[in-house]
């Protein structure tokens, strides 16, 4: 009976120690599992699972895997971290840069006497000592169109601007007049724009002739010229006087304008310039002046505005393009370095005040040809008259 007894009790013994240790095994497992649930993703996927012990142990499966590609992958981090860093301090010097020298700019510009002129001073290399004291600058200005066989004289202005007193005159020279020494023989060459043919030299000293100022320097300006300049500016506003309506195919010139105020660009500025008549032979108003005398009236009006327009805050940033056009398109016998110290006096004229004549005379039919003749006596009183307005 004690033998039995001891049995049940062995037997009791040995299940109570099985039960123990199976709890104690859930336990472990119980442990180990919650373990994992608290690690978070991104490094739950970089743990290898051991198996047949039913966890997980945290290491790197790339460095496990493939250690030099990891090390790569390291490097090339490396790599395009450096090259973000040094393009940072690239542009951050870039920027220092800006600011250095927009500040010097502006400095400079302020030392100079500040505005556009300052501006302009500055941009041009010049001096406030180069501008002090400049003479009255009397220059022949002439307009040069192309047709199929020559060159043609559309504009004939005498120009003078006193930078001291801040005046100005436009004198219009009407490309017909009579320069001839007998006019009972007058002929197409006898007409003064004939003459630019030979050398703008003697058409400069005819016009000396005419008005009695003794006039040395010319500026011959092509007409592409003048189309470039106002695209650069992008256009002029102008009204344009009546309809313009003309066609000559043997200069390839087509005239279409229609009259008030618009927007000229380079292309409407040519044809603006150069009209004359309609197909019809319809032209300007009587009180506006007729034909040429018309047509002088637009020019100037027309140089006006786009000066008036040009030389303004906004197309500070364009004047250099604008000089140099000029100097690509000119011919002239005035030395540049000479002309550039005019340009940042002449931002603060006022051109409403520009005093505008034409030659005085009138149009007479010799030899069958239109001339243009004109009033000496009076020419010499409305010159005298101008000269005084801008100098005295």
């Amino acid at each position: 009976m004690n033998r039995i007894n001891n049995n049940r009790r062995i037997k009791k013994e040995k299940r109570s120690k099985k039960d123990y240790n199976d709890k104690q095994e859930r336990m472990k497992r119980n442990a180990k599992r919650d373990k994992v649930k608290s690690i978070p993703r991104h490094k739950k996927e970089n743990l290898v699972k051991i198996p047949n012990n039913n966890y997980y142990k945290e290491n790197k499966i790339k460095k496990q895997q493939n250690p030099k590609k990891h090390i790569g992958e390291k490097k090339r981090k490396k790599k395009k971290f450096s090259l973000l860093r040094l393009l940072f301090k690239l542009l951050f010097i870039v920027f220092l840069l800006i600011v250095i020298l927009g500040s010097l700019f502006y400095f400079k510009v302020k030392e100079n006497g500040g505005g556009m002129r300052g501006a302009l001073i500055t941009i041009l290399g010049l001096s406030p000592e180069e501008i002090e004291n400049l003479d009255t600058l009397n220059i022949l200005l002439l307009g040069v169109s192309e047709d199929i066989d020559s060159k043609l004289t559309d504009t004939i202005i005498v120009c003078s601007y006193n930078p001291k007193k801040q005046t100005a005159s436009m004198l219009s020279i009407p490309r017909d007049t009579f320069v001839g020494s007998n006019k009972n023989k007058a002929k197409g060459n006898d007409k003064i724009n004939a003459l630019y043919n030979k050398s703008p030299k003697k058409l400069l000293e005819a016009v000396s002739d005419i008005t009695g100022i003794n006039l040395e320097y010319y500026a011959v300006v092509n007409n592409k010229a003048l189309i470039e300049i106002i695209n650069i500016i992008g256009y002029i506003n102008f009204e344009v006087p009546i309809d313009m309506d003309y066609d000559d195919p043997t200069q390839d010139l087509h005239i279409h304008l229609k009259k008030g105020m618009q927007k000229i660009n380079g292309e409407k500025a040519e044809m603006l310039l150069r009209f004359r008549h309609n197909n019809d032979g319809s032209s300007y108003p009587p009180e506006y002046g007729d034909n040429d005398y018309g047509r002088m009236k637009t020019q100037r009006l027309f140089i006006s505005e786009t000066l008036k327009q040009t030389l303004v805050m906004e197309n500070i940033s364009k004047s250099k393009q604008i000089i140099n056009t000029i100097l690509d398109n000119i011919e002239t016998n005035v030395d540049t370095n000479n002309l550039l110290p005019y340009i940042p006096v002449a931002v603060d004229f006022d051109i409403n005040t520009i005093i505008s004549k034409q030659l005085p005379g009138e149009s007479v039919k010799l030899n069958d040809l239109w001339f243009f003749v004109y009033d000496k006596k009076e020419t010499k009183s409305i010159v005298k008259n101008i000269q005084s307005q801008i100098n005295d």
